[in-house]
């Protein structure tokens, strides 16, 4: 009797754990107070700020020892270069999510948007961070995708990605001096390979036809503006970027301006970017210099659970001070909840509620 027992107990145990991953099929995910799973870190010191200051929030997530519950879900959050913004600001908010839940994030270094929704198409990663126009491109089966990758949804909208014209070039002004030179335009099929199509068709030049393109990456396109290879690169992240300071730090960089009548003609062509300013002090800039931007976004995969996709936005948002980059100062809670091209998670919707805030979701 007491093996039969035992052996009960055992499946009972395992079925429990099961049906915490992030992979179950269970979209509803697991909203009750399950402090299984592994804890994260090593603060115990509980979340501030929001609604949720402990005991128990408005959704019925507890928590224990200062720590969020109800997901005890690992998840892989792709995010980007080791020199771009989206690995630096993923890791700190990897970090401080798994430090105040029982969902443990780990960044690992990606390769773009398009790669990490790919990335996670495939199951191996189930956060990702992306431009909000490329997930629109993904969901909907546009540009850079074939096919509709529909197994995604909005986590959080976290800030602004300017679409940076970098030169070392004093002579090179406005975006019609590129005509015939060498510029880096991203990574092939990347998504910045894209916003440097728009931007250049607004001042009627083909990225193949009216310029040299070269394909690189953030921290290769530096390189190669130090080294002289190349004449601008197009670099779209939030400002400043690592890669970018690195440069500034031993050469005078130039950010090259959009103008009003152009950015207009940008914008009607493609709703998904808005005006957008770079301030003078990221490089070190003579003055202001105005541009375009996406947004930059978190999503995730439809099959993680509920509990780890409330716990990543709360572990976010119910601590914003403690999050040790500059990136902090840009969160928002009324911006995460804007999305509309790609619906909610319903996590991220359970949070945003508890917040008297409204987001679609599937």
């Amino acid at each position: 009797m007491k093996k039969k027992f035992a052996l009960a107990l055992a499946a009972v145990m395992v079925l429990t754990m099961a049906l915490t991953a992030c992979g179950n099929k269970d979209t509803g995910g697991n909203t009750g107070g399950n402090t299984g799973g592994s804890t994260g870190g090593s603060n115990a010191g509980g979340t501030t700020g929001g609604s949720n200051a402990g005991g128990t929030s408005q959704g019925g997530d507890t928590q224990t020892g200062g720590k969020l519950t109800g997901g005890g879900g690992r998840l892989t959050f792709t995010t980007g270069g080791d020199q771009g913004t989206y690995y630096g600001f993923g890791t700190v908010l990897a970090g401080q999510i798994s430090d105040l839940s029982d969902t443990t994030v780990t960044a690992i270094v990606g390769k773009g948007s398009k790669a990490n929704i790919e990335l996670m198409n495939l199951g191996d990663a189930q956060l990702g961070f992306v431009q909000s126009d490329v997930m629109a491109y993904a969901y909907n089966g546009e540009r850079l995708f074939d096919n509709k990758i529909d197994g995604i949804s909005t986590v959080a909208a976290l800030y602004m990605e300017q679409v940076q014209v970098v030169t070392l070039d004093p002579n090179i002004k406005t975006i019609a001096d590129l005509k015939g030179k060498n510029v880096s335009v991203g990574e092939s099929g990347s998504g910045v390979y894209f916003n440097a199509v728009d931007v250049l068709a607004a001042y009627d030049l083909d990225v193949e036809k009216d310029i040299k393109p070269t394909y690189q990456g953030f921290g290769d396109s530096a390189d190669a503006l130090q080294d002289g290879k190349i004449d601008a690169a197009f670099v779209v992240a939030g400002a400043p970027t690592t890669a970018i300071t690195s440069l500034a730090a031993s050469r005078d960089v130039y950010i090259v301006e959009l103008d009003d009548e152009h950015i207009d003609k940008l914008i009607a062509a493609s709703p998904y970017y808005s005006k957008n300013v770079i301030p003078a002090a990221a490089y070190g800039l003579d003055k202001d210099a105005t541009t375009v931007a996406v947004g930059a976004v978190i999503i995730a995969r439809d099959d993680c659970s509920e509990g780890d996709i409330y716990n990543t936005v709360a572990g976010i948002f119910n601590s914003i001070d403690t999050l040790g980059h500059d990136k902090k100062n840009e969160l928002d809670l009324d911006f995460a909840a804007s999305i509309t091209a790609v619906p909610y998670h319903p996590g991220a919707a359970k949070y945003f509620a508890e917040h008297n805030l409204n987001v679609p979701t599937k």
